[in-house]
């Protein structure tokens, strides 16, 4: 409703601006800001500043700002939900709104966040994408959560979204866990098979393993290269012990991210972009559009490259073949002819985009708990496959991949963009995101042993391939046993079942986990801390939980005391209420106004946190209404809760602070839901 309402004084603004100026402007010219208190106004705009600039600009005179927002202010109409508008300041122009009316409409709205500006096609998101070689950790975690949670924001707002997870069956990693059962451990795919151990920890160690294996002896690595060879041309056992791998590793991963409340449509093989031949249809699509040329002399003589715009500037830039994404001439396949991870990634998004004319084919991979089905690619024919389930052909995308990838991610982009025929594809974006490491205490805890050095240091880096670092699950587990203690010595949960504090337990330990990912920005390096991320208190995603808790302690409450939840108040009594200031209780119309009208920006708030793909926005505000709500209920006078729902005796008030914390809650679920994807316990 207030996304409407701004719309419409924009847009009230844009024709002032050119009837008095004559200077056109665009609705994303006009920027609004909330005032630091709603006494102040509750939307303020600094247009007059543009205006002035552009002015000076095209006549070479300065021009007052604050005389130029009186001539804007005189020259609007009456907006219906503003009560009056005032200038202010250097020269802003302060709307105030209509606080029965607003009010009265947002309690009664649907609970819904849904945004107008909406890509009108399916986004497709891709996340997680972990090689399929061992168990997922701390870094993966981070990954996941992001993309959950934009998938989250997107659907909120109302956009169609497919959530991928891209596996990478035929790389190195893969290959070099199959070298150590082949090679260091000598077994058959029957013995592998067998294995009773926790799989991808099994795999974890094995992997670090064949790390020392190639330090001890680099002629080791012939081994890689055969195996990768095998896995690539699908030949023999090799190629069973591959899928073997793969698939088991990925049950787990599958099972680990659901821990999160973290799941995927469609599970896309690299094994299967290559046996369909994608590669070879996107490369002569490159070709005839000319977006990729065939260099006959220098140090890419005999490749295929996409050149840069940026080649001056890079062209001395040192790299090995490892760094390909610091060249200046991206190259998609090399002198030798084996493509490179960038070309085969652009033919995979011309078919996320609909725009390579092929398809997959699907089979069931898995089926969660709740009954939903993740589906997997295959090259395989089979009459059990499925054709017909609509995969890829979006609009847009969204990768969430480590911020070491952004150079090459932009030649994806790039490379698209030649070929695709809607110009939505330029919202497509790759989100980076730096790594995450423990403080030493976190690492401790853990089981990890320190040196005194490392002990000393604010962060500990870890090496998947020396096997040092933190799986997800332990993690996860870690989190949950430190939460479940602390409901355990808490004597108000010796009428709950074991089963019920386990529960609970989870769904704090997962609040914790991912809103502590969340609230720091993309670019970040995050230090993890337990005792930070599943704090009660503070700017945690288990103080936002328990904020939702007690809101709806508070209305069972009030239904077991025999108290009406029912509000029938006229815009008219909304607007008394929140006009008024009472100095013989304390009550005080325009703190509550302010808790609302916070409450109320939520939807502006997720509006922001898509634009800048960014969630910390989002985490935020969650926690400042959260905080806010918190305030609400300990303002005292003269020793007694002002605000208390169930002592109110007036009905009008109490009608109002049912319907204000009503709908403080609804914002604050959402907010929840979308951030951590948790349902509300009943009790903390």
């Amino acid at each position: 409703m207030l996304l409407t309402l701004q719309r419409t004084i924009k847009t009230q603004l844009q024709v002032a601006v050119k009837k008095i100026f004559e200077l056109e402007l665009e609705l994303a010219d006009i920027t609004a800001e909330y005032p630091p208190k709603t006494e102040l106004g509750d939307l303020a705009f600094p247009i007059a500043f543009e205006i002035a600039k552009r002015l000076k600009a095209s006549t070479g005179t300065k021009q007052n700002p604050r005389q130029l927002a009186d001539k804007l202010r005189n020259e609007l109409s009456t907006i219906n939900g503003v009560s009056r508008v005032e200038t202010a300041g250097a020269g802003y122009i302060n709307f105030f709104l209509e606080r029965g009316k607003v009010f009265d409409r947002l309690f009664k709205s649907e609970k819904s966040l849904k945004l107008d500006d909406i890509s009108g096609g399916k986004l497709i998101v891709e996340h997680t994408s972990i090689n399929p070689n061992k168990a997922a950790h701390i870094g993966h975690l981070r990954n996941a959560v992001l993309g959950d949670t934009i998938v989250r924001m997107l659907q909120a707002s109302g956009e169609t979204v497919e959530i991928h997870n891209y596996i990478d069956n035929t790389g190195v990693q893969v290959a070099d866990v199959v070298v150590g059962f082949k090679y260091l451990e000598k077994k058959s795919l029957a013995e592998i098979e067998a294995i009773k151990e926790r799989f991808d920890y099994y795999c974890w160690d094995l992997y670090a393993q064949v790390g020392k294996f190639y330090e001890e002896n680099p002629e080791n690595k012939k081994f890689r290269a055969q195996t990768l060879h095998e896995i690539e041309h699908n030949e023999g056992e090799t190629a069973l012990v591959a899928e073997h791998v793969s698939n088991r590793i990925l049950k787990t991963h599958l099972d680990t991210m659901w821990r999160l409340g973290i799941a995927y449509d469609v599970l896309p093989r690299e094994s299967d972009v290559l046996h369909l031949n994608f590669w070879q249809t996107a490369f002569e699509k490159l070709k005839e559009k000319g977006a990729i040329y065939f260099e006959t002399e220098g140090k890419n003589k005999g490749c295929w490259v996409m050149r840069a715009e940026d080649r001056a500037e890079n062209e001395n830039t040192a790299q090995d073949e490892t760094e390909s994404q610091y060249e200046a001439d991206k190259i998609l396949v090399r002198s030798n002819g084996t493509v490179t991870y960038t070309g085969k990634d652009i033919a995979y998004h011309l078919w996320k985009l609909g725009q390579l004319g092929l398809d997959f084919e699907y089979r069931p991979f898995s089926t969660y708990p709740n009954g939903k089905i993740v589906w997997i690619t295959t090259a395989k024919e089979s009459a059990e496959n499925r054709k017909d389930l609509g995969f890829g052909n979006g609009v847009a995308y969204f990768n969430v991949i480590d911020v070491g990838q952004s150079y090459p991610q932009a030649y994806v982009k790039l490379g698209v963009k030649l070929l695709s025929t809607d110009n939505r594809i330029d919202r497509s974006a790759h989100l980076a995101y730096e790594k995450v490491v423990l403080t030493p205490s976190s690492a401790k805890e853990l089981g990890y042993e320190l040196s005194e050095e490392d002990s000393k240091r604010t962060q500990v880096s870890m090496s998947g391939r020396k096997g040092l670092g933190v799986k997800a699950d332990d993690l996860i587990d870690k989190s949950k046993e430190k939460v479940l203690a602390k409901i355990n010595s808490n004597p108000d949960y010796s009428d709950v079942s074991l089963e019920e504090r386990e529960d609970i337990s989870q769904r704090i330990a997962v609040s914790g986990l991912r809103y502590f990912l969340l609230k720091y920005t993309r670019s970040s390096v995050i230090a993890f801390d337990f005792e930070e991320a599943l704090a009660f208190q503070g700017e945690t995603g288990v103080y936002l939980l328990y904020a939702v808790v007690r809101v709806n302690s508070m209305f069972r409450n009030l239904t077991e005391k025999g108290k009406s939840l029912k509000v029938n108040l006229t815009e008219s009594q909304i607007n008394d209420l929140f006009s008024l200031k009472d100095e013989l209780t304390g009550w005080d119309g325009n703190y509550l106004w302010a808790i609302v009208y916070l409450a109320s920006r939520l939807q502006d708030t997720l509006r922001l946190s898509i634009n800048s793909l960014e969630p910390t926005h989002l985490a935020k505000y969650a926690y400042d209404l959260a905080r806010s709500f918190s305030h609400f209920y300990a303002v005292k006078k003269e020793g007694k809760y002002i605000y208390k729902v169930i002592d109110e005796t007036d009905s009008l008030r109490y009608q109002l602070l049912v319907a204000l914390s009503d709908y403080v809650r609804r914002q604050l679920e959402q907010a929840l839901w979308i951030l951590t994807g948790v349902e509300p316990v009943e009790k903390m």
